[in-house]
């Protein structure tokens, strides 16, 4: 592999991160002559036009989260792939994976929030220049998989809507990433309109729940912050500080937390539901 830089920072993280998987490098500045020997080269975006070779790859300092499994494709083939599926386990925090058009898995993990599955997309579409991607997304926790693939929609890939019950390995208990492989797996139907989101009554309940278990019973946040933790528009830490902030009041583990002496006639004067 070449690293072709003149970026101190890109070239020390990569050097570290190259050296860590045992991928063999060559280090050269832009304008130097590319060995034979070399199958891709890594260099930063400002540089990329100034690189003269088939297979160049971007990095970014400080964001390397898809560089491996790019270099892994390119390492193994001999051309850029023509598509990558990538699967998704929608929930509260995705699983994925991603596959070569030969069935070889590239990486695997999860992210940390619905919405975080985008911008995995964004950065896939980045580290593989020249490749089509198709996102396969499972059909279940029907809310979280429509603002998954309602996100993925905005990125112009082909998304796919799978039928998870094709996927579920009898006898096993699946993780996300092994569920997120056989999503990958799985031709599904394309989606071409992004749905709207349908939350019901019981949906916004429960998180009222979880938001009063997590404030350790001191409050619970308003139905239109749950409707909005639910449309990923807040998350549920941001929905219990506004609240918190609102009524007066101290999170369960803030250095500065109130008595509950004194929260609960303050919960009883804003009218908190006990």
């Amino acid at each position: 592999m070449g690293l072709v830089t003149r970026d101190p920072v890109l070239y020390g993280e990569l050097a570290v991160f190259l050296r860590e998987r045992g991928i063999p490098t060559v280090s050269l500045l832009p304008g130097q002559r590319i060995p034979s020997r070399v199958a891709v080269v890594v260099t930063s975006e400002a540089e990329a036009a100034k690189v003269s070779f088939p297979r160049v790859l971007v990095a970014t300092p400080g964001d390397l989260t898809t560089l491996g499994a790019a270099l892994r494709d390119a390492l193994l083939t001999e051309r850029a792939p023509q598509r990558l599926i990538v699967g998704i386990d929608p929930g509260l925090r995705p699983g994925y994976a991603v596959l070569s058009p030969s069935g070889t898995c590239l990486a695997e993990g999860v992210v940390e929030s619905p919405e975080a599955v985008a911008t995995l997309g964004r950065k896939l579409v980045r580290g593989f220049p020249g490749s089509r991607l198709t996102f396969r997304v499972g059909n279940g926790d029907q809310l979280r998989r429509t603002r998954i693939v309602n996100a993925l929609l905005r990125l112009g890939e082909l998304v796919e809507l799978t039928d998870e019950g094709r996927t579920t390995l009898p006898g096993r208990r699946q993780n996300d990433s092994l569920a997120a492989k056989a999503i990958a797996a799985t031709p599904g139907e394309v989606v071409r309109e992004e749905a709207d989101l349908k939350i019901t009554p019981g949906e916004i309940a429960n998180v009222q729940r979880i938001s009063r278990e997590m404030s350790g019973g001191l409050f619970t946040i308003p139905r239109e912050m749950a409707t909005s933790v639910l449309e990923g528009g807040t998350t549920m830490a941001e929905a219990l500080e506004a609240t918190a902030d609102r009524l007066g009041l101290t999170l369960p583990g803030s250095p500065a937390r109130r008595t509950a002496r004194r929260s609960r006639p303050a919960l009883e004067r804003a009218g908190t539901p006990a």
